[in-house]
């Protein structure tokens, strides 16, 4: 049976639905947070929602649709998060980890397991500084990272950094 368009509300900053289709997609899915009843959603969530025609997006008496709501967000971020969740990963925020994203290995859900990667995202540049203070997070929290280089035509490049030990 396939779910109905159900709605998901914006309230400043937050996105949250508390619709029952909205708590069904979020437990065989695992996208959008539970908690109290409702499901949070990340911006990227919600644009995945909307890109696949299966929610709209109600603030206050306004609908707003996918093309206003990625004028806030980082589209090269949302490409990336598109990309990950299209090839069946499970994708959260990871900015308590310094990075874009996070990502969890099929079957682990979050909340019963931990992450296995945390995803940064660069468009331009980035200095060796900052691939090691990134590296070092997910080396001490026991993730691999994975740059995500984005191009001028949006094309994606991973790459995984790894600690390696030469002596």
């Amino acid at each position: 049976m396939a779910l109905s368009k159900f709605p998901i509300y914006q309230s400043g900053n937050s996105f949250y639905s508390n619709k029952s289709d909205a708590l069904n997609l979020s437990s065989s899915s695992s996208i959008g947070e539970i908690k109290e009843g409702k499901v949070i959603y990340s911006i990227y969530e919600v644009l995945y929602l909307l890109e696949q025609k299966k929610v709209e997006l109600i603030k206050g008496k306004n609908k707003i649709n996918f093309s206003e709501l990625i004028k806030r967000a980082n589209s090269s971020a949302y490409v990336v998060f598109k990309d990950l969740r299209d090839k069946g990963n499970i994708v959260k925020e990871g900015m308590k980890y310094g990075s874009d994203f996070r990502i969890y290995k099929p079957g682990t859900k979050p909340g019963k397991g931990h992450a296995a990667y945390l995803v940064s995202v660069i468009e331009k540049t980035i200095n060796l500084k900052d691939i090691s203070a990134k590296s070092r997070v997910a080396h001490s929290t026991n993730k691999k990272l994975i740059l995500a280089l984005i191009d001028k035509e949006q094309d994606i490049t991973y790459l995984q950094v790894e600690w390696k030990s030469i002596l």
